[in-house]
């Protein structure tokens, strides 16, 4: 979850081709994928699927915890601050925060949505996610593999109390068993979520130890080798800039893969920055996600995505 997950759901008039070595990455298990909030957000009326049943985003979270806490300020859009209000306020603590925000993300009933069950039939064999909800989860365990046997994600959750050695995942995981990386956290382990602005300060206080970094120094490689495709995301979030800052530090672009973001409506400094400026480290696919994912998974596995339990 992020407090900059406000991306529009809106279809762009002209859709554009996946990228081939899009493709291709995914295929072969090679690609990175990172979600966002609003990969779960509700299909558009143009949309041929039908999609209402998600939590609420970054924004939307914000703006319900700041009636809950009676925020004083105008930025009620601005989880991370927020949040710190809601959590140091008198009569309130950590335990009720992370209560709170469990309650409004399983108010409605979430269920995975299709392009989360698109996504989850790709062989996808690292997947990042800052959401704190069990969606992609569940639509990994409703996938059916060729055996007939389900997918069974690996999943690790960022610990910011962590003393010891990260604990260890595969070099080269499987689409059968995909390594689930929850880089904010978990909504059932109250201590992992990284939502207020401290959270983010000790989150990117560990970037700096390689013991002590959020990721995994194996997905780490990965993601040095591998394109990692954005969807859900806003790139206006800083700690993911200087996640993939930390990156590609003193490394020649020639040797780093191209990385894509999908977002209808980027912003122009991000863009002019990260994909116009002199080193070009993210390609934004200027769609929606209702229209990117069934692109993808057509374009991946040349038959359009049916519906099934």
């Amino acid at each position: 979850m992020s407090p900059t997950d406000t991306l529009p759901v809106s279809a762009p008039s002209s859709p554009i081709a996946v990228p081939d070595h899009i493709v291709q990455a995914v295929n072969k298990g090679e690609c990175i994928l990172f979600l966002g909030a609003m990969v779960s957000a509700p299909s558009p009326p143009n949309s041929q699927f039908h999609y209402d049943q998600g939590p609420p985003g970054g924004g939307e979270l914000s703006k319900r915890l700041a009636k809950k806490c009676d925020y004083p300020s105008n930025d009620t859009w601005n989880l991370a601050r927020v949040s710190l209000y809601f959590e140091t306020g008198k009569n309130r603590s950590r335990n009720l925060l992370v209560k709170t925000i469990a309650e409004e993300i399983g108010s409605d009933s979430p269920v995975p949505s299709p392009a989360l069950r698109m996504l989850a039939a790709l062989p996808f064999t690292t997947i990042i996610t800052t959401n704190y909800d069990h969606l992609f989860e569940e639509a990994l365990n409703l996938t059916k593999l060729p055996t007939g046997a389900r997918k069974d994600p690996i999943v690790r959750v960022y610990d910011p109390h962590r003393i010891g050695s990260i604990e260890d995942v595969p070099v080269r995981p499987t689409p059968a068993k995909p390594i689930l990386l929850k880089l904010h956290g978990d909504i059932d382990g109250p201590e992992s979520i990284v939502v207020t602005e401290e959270d983010y300060i000790t989150f990117i206080q560990q970037m700096a130890d390689d013991k002590l970094h959020p990721i995994h120094k194996k997905i780490r490689m990965n993601m040095t080798e591998w394109p990692t495709l954005f969807i859900g995301y806003s790139l206006k979030d800083y700690n993911l800039r200087l996640l993939f800052r930390t990156l590609r530090w003193n490394v020649d672009p020639a040797n780093f893969p191209l990385s894509f973001s999908v977002d209808p409506r980027p912003d122009d400094l991000i863009v002019s920055v990260w994909q116009d400026g002199g080193k070009k480290i993210v390609s934004f696919i200027e769609q929606d996600v209702w229209t990117f994912v069934p692109a993808l998974y057509k374009q991946c596995t040349g038959t359009e995505y049916q519906p099934s339990d």
